[in-house]
């Protein structure tokens, strides 16, 4: 009997996880939708309220609308950019101010004592 090695080891091709994605797995479907809402919030106003030649209309809308909606669709941080507005707000309301204490300087013993939360005097009416 020939004995024979087995190769198991498999090579998993690069597009793997690219299953539920446009343009080949390049964008996100989420990106790619907030990038369209995104162009035509921009957009409309550009295109129809601002009173301005054609040519130069065409022009603030390439300046404006082109980066806006490449940074859209990719996003930023691996997130969609109103995911990432979404963390800059969350961070804004729970942030936490830390202090600590100087080395070497002689603090007030009233500043020293800690202030208890949460407790009430209860007096009997």
């Amino acid at each position: 009997m020939e004995d024979r090695e087995f190769d198991n080891v498999f090579s998993i091709p690069a597009n793997y996880t690219d299953s539920g994605k446009i343009l080949g797995g390049m964008l996100e479907p989420r990106n790619a939708i907030e990038a369209v809402i995104l162009l035509v919030v921009v957009g409309y106003p550009e295109l129809m309220w601002i009173p301005m030649p054609s040519t130069i209309r065409i022009v603030v809308m390439t300046v404006t609308l082109i980066p806006l909606a490449v940074v859209a669709m990719m996003g930023i941080d691996g997130d969609s950019l109103f995911q990432y507005l979404g963390h800059i707000i969350y961070y804004f309301f729970n942030r936490r101010k830390l202090t600590f204490r100087r080395v070497g300087y002689k603090y007030d013993p009233a500043q020293l004592r800690k202030k208890k939360k949460g407790k009430k005097k209860t007096g009997k009416a």
